[in-house]
């Protein structure tokens, strides 16, 4: 029985979405090391697929900024930018800003709820030194606040960004500089459950422009040559 076109379509999509995110998450956990060389046959045998979404989702990552590509002589993963990173920062502080303004109205009891407990599972990965499970519940936690905000907008532009970012952020939450967070995170919600859009919107803008101290634990503003 052929397959149905819509069918086809939908599975080259999610051939498409699973190689960049296998790609990302790979060049964010450091599995892909910043300067490495990218080989798109390498890595469609590495991720089982055929080299067309490789090559799309390295144009993806081009445009965030995790890959850079020199046509018909490398492409690698981005060296880690301080500069690059600030650019990044401003954007999605200002995103996640927004998110928290628009989510306040609309933030129900539930929803609240899933942000405390999201904050109690951020502080103790903290306590255990577990970067992979500290920025998971970091994402869960803000992720609250977007999908509350309904704007989809907002929503891709932080997909987008974001990744670039959590390469400095395994080091913030490797170190003592990310318990901050969690006293952060804690202003947002009360700030939240009082309605006081403008306030926690500030909040989450500040939580997110902390992130300069990476920055300054990088102590490098040039890329590698």
């Amino acid at each position: 029985m052929p397959i149905p076109e819509r069918v086809g379509v939908i599975s080259r999509s999610l051939l498409r979405e699973n190689a960049y995110r296998s790609i990302r998450d790979a060049i964010v956990d450091g599995t892909l090391a910043p300067g490495e060389r990218l080989n798109d046959a390498e890595l469609a045998q590495w991720l089982g697929v055929s080299r067309t979404p490789v090559r799309e989702a390295l144009t993806r990552l081009e445009e965030s900024g995790l890959v850079q590509t020199k046509p018909g002589r490398y492409t690698i993963v981005s060296p880690l930018d301080a500069r690059v990173a600030r650019s990044a920062q401003t954007v999605t502080a200002a995103m996640h800003e927004l998110a928290v303004r628009e989510a306040v109205p609309h933030l129900s009891v539930v929803e609240l709820d899933a942000m405390r407990e999201a904050n109690a599972r951020f502080a103790a990965a903290l306590r255990a030194d577990d970067v992979d499970a500290a920025i998971a519940s970091d994402d869960d936690f803000h992720g609250v606040a977007v999908r509350a905000s309904a704007n989809p907008v907002l929503r891709a532009v932080i997909e987008q960004y974001t990744p670039v970012l959590r390469r400095l952020e395994r080091l913030r939450f490797s170190s003592l500089n990310g318990r901050a967070s969690v006293a952060l995170h804690d202003r947002i919600i009360t700030l939240c459950e009082a309605g006081d859009g403008e306030g926690a919107s500030a909040a989450a803008r500040d939580n997110w422009l902390s992130l300069t101290e990476v920055f300054d634990l990088e102590g490098n503003d040039e890329t590698p040559g």
